[in-house]
């Protein structure tokens, strides 16, 4: 390994020793042998994290479909190519080095009818054998029309799409645990109280104005247009399955991975993610929150081990199901659901995840931290409102004021706005609180020989949120904030000079304010008849 490739671990915890040869064989891995996969979204998040999984823990696969689409000026194949440049497909690349010839990238877009695919690659496509439907705009604030035509209608094509393959084994679609946040109880079933066509209709006889004046009517129970699409997304695959092999897997807020397949990797900084960035570079200092309710954050590598595992399950059920007891089976038997949540086994609360953050992120300060570590957690939205006010808003344009003068371009009111934004979309889930229930992964669980429990590991409840956040801050500061160890020992000397500076300002405020007070109260007292 170079060393330049090195500095992109922590603590060089990527093991590329050879896994323990067990007698016992991973069935799992036995399934997914001589199949051919189609994956969307495998550029994001949980899709590359899928991809490396499937082809590093079930090598037998055959080939691996990849749609990607053109983005921000990079064509379908340079996006193609800089997604495997990834860290995280190293050890995939130290022990299979020609992995890459078994993928095949076809050019797609799910804003597109019949996901922009050719007539060409929708005959390549014909061979499929198991479907992972992993794309989603997962922006909260995104225009309806967008999020329903990835989030929706692509869904709807890829169902049809898949009643067409002779040889389907298995059709996992990728939503989220808050699908049905409107309810605060929320249970491996379907939920029936939403229709999916009656939005789609609307996008097809109402322009984008007419559909932005109604948006909040249609979304009105849900919190923003990314979970009501994937609840309508839900709809489409109960109405549109059929007697397909399909289930549903919900992830809960989805952090970075904790072991596989290296520590603590994580390249967005949606969620929780950002809330301890903000909190870790000094600029966040007041979060909406109620410390006291559980933050149902799961490890990435939990969820992907559910969705692949997911899968073999669907198939295992659906090929034990009888024909004639077809039209005697519910919803839940025919699609089952996965809610792949922590709280039911390992839950944690806000104030908890904030806590073991802050402890062990003031042990590896970041280069780039802009101010000293303050946060307060407040339940009360006008108290929130008022700090956001004092310590956010007063202090940018501050120094905004300060860099003007002297004559460079001021930021910090911007920066400000974005993360205003991004905590005003997040306070509804820090907020609230939900009681999932999680039966389904933990039967998928029970079924599992000893390997797959290894290698596929769903239960949550042996967690160490400790291990794991002392790893994941170091993994934020590598991967997020691209600050390798190696400027720790400066990064340190800044944070103790950044604390000199929060201190002795919190302490010239604090005088400040009692001479004030003092002094208020001294001219009060200059009109009692008493001081004469």
């Amino acid at each position: 390994m170079s060393a330049v490739r090195s500095n992109l671990y922590i603590d060089d915890l990527v093991n590329f020793a050879e896994a323990t040869i067990s007698n016992e064989k991973s069935e799992i891995a036995e399934f997914f042998a001589h199949t051919n996969i189609l994956i969307t979204g495998g550029t994001g998040f949980l899709g590359s994290l899928v991809i490396e999984k499937l082809l590093r823990c079930c090598p037998g696969i055959t080939k691996l479909y990849m749609i990607v689409r053109p983005k921000k000026g990079k064509t379908a194949l340079d996006r193609y190519k800089e997604a495997f440049g990834e860290v995280i497909y190293d050890k995939l690349r130290h022990e299979q080095p020609n992995f890459l010839q078994k993928i095949v990238m076809l050019e797609g877009d799910a804003m597109e009818e019949d996901y922009g695919l050719s007539p060409e690659n929708k005959n390549a496509l014909m061979d499929v054998n198991i479907i992972f439907h992993v794309a989603a705009i997962v922006r909260f604030n995104e225009k309806l029309r967008t999020a329903v035509k990835i989030n929706v209608k692509s869904t709807k094509f890829l169902l049809s799409f898949a009643k067409k393959l002779p040889n389907l084994k298995a059709f996992v679609y990728v939503s989220t645990a808050f699908s049905h946040c409107i309810d605060k109880n929320i249970d491996e079933i379907h939920y029936t109280d939403i229709d999916a066509d009656k939005v789609l209709a609307l996008l097809d006889i109402l322009d984008d104005e007419k559909l932005d004046q109604i948006e909040s009517v249609l979304c009105s129970k849900w919190p923003n247009t990314y979970i009501f699409t994937k609840a309508l997304g839900e709809n489409v695959v109960l109405k549109y399955s059929s007697d397909l092999p399909v289930c549903i897997v919900r992830p809960s807020i989805v952090i970075a991975t904790f072991k596989e397949p290296i520590s603590a990797w994580i390249n967005n900084m949606n969620g929780a993610t950002g809330v301890v960035l903000g909190c870790g570079t000094g600029l966040l200092r007041s979060f909406h929150c109620k410390k006291e309710n559980v933050a149902d954050v799961i490890p990435a590598d939990y969820v992907i081990s559910n969705i692949v595992s997911s899968a073999w399950d669907v198939a295992k059920r659906k090929a034990a199901i009888k024909p004639d007891q077809v039209s005697n089976l519910t919803n839940e038997e025919k699609i089952p659901i996965y809610n792949s949540v922590s709280s039911c086994q390992n839950p944690i609360t806000w104030g908890k995840f904030v806590e073991k953050n802050v402890k062990y992120g003031l042990e590896i300060p970041s280069i780039n931290c802009v101010w000293y570590y303050m946060l307060i957690l407040n339940r009360y939205l006008f108290v929130h409102n008022v700090c956001v006010f004092l310590l956010h808003k007063i202090p940018a344009v501050i120094v905004d004021t300060l860099v003007y003068l002297a004559g460079r371009k001021p930021t910090l009111v911007g920066i400000y706005n974005k993360v205003h934004k991004f905590t005003g979309v997040i306070h509804y889930f820090s907020t609230g609180e939900w009681n999932f229930k999680n039966d389904n992964v933990i039967k998928l669980w029970n079924k599992m020989n000893s390997v797959d429990k290894e290698i596929f590991c769903v239960n949550v409840q042996n967690l160490d949120w400790d291990e794991y956040f002392y790893q994941y801050v170091r993994g934020l500061r590598l991967y997020i904030l691209k600050d390798p160890m190696d400027t720790l020992q400066a990064s340190q000397k800044r944070i103790r000079k950044l604390r000199v500076a929060h201190y002795l300002i919190v302490l010239i405020v604090i005088l400040i304010t009692l001479w004030i007070a003092i002094s208020f109260i001294s001219f009060l007292w200059s009109f009692c008849p008493l001081s004469r």
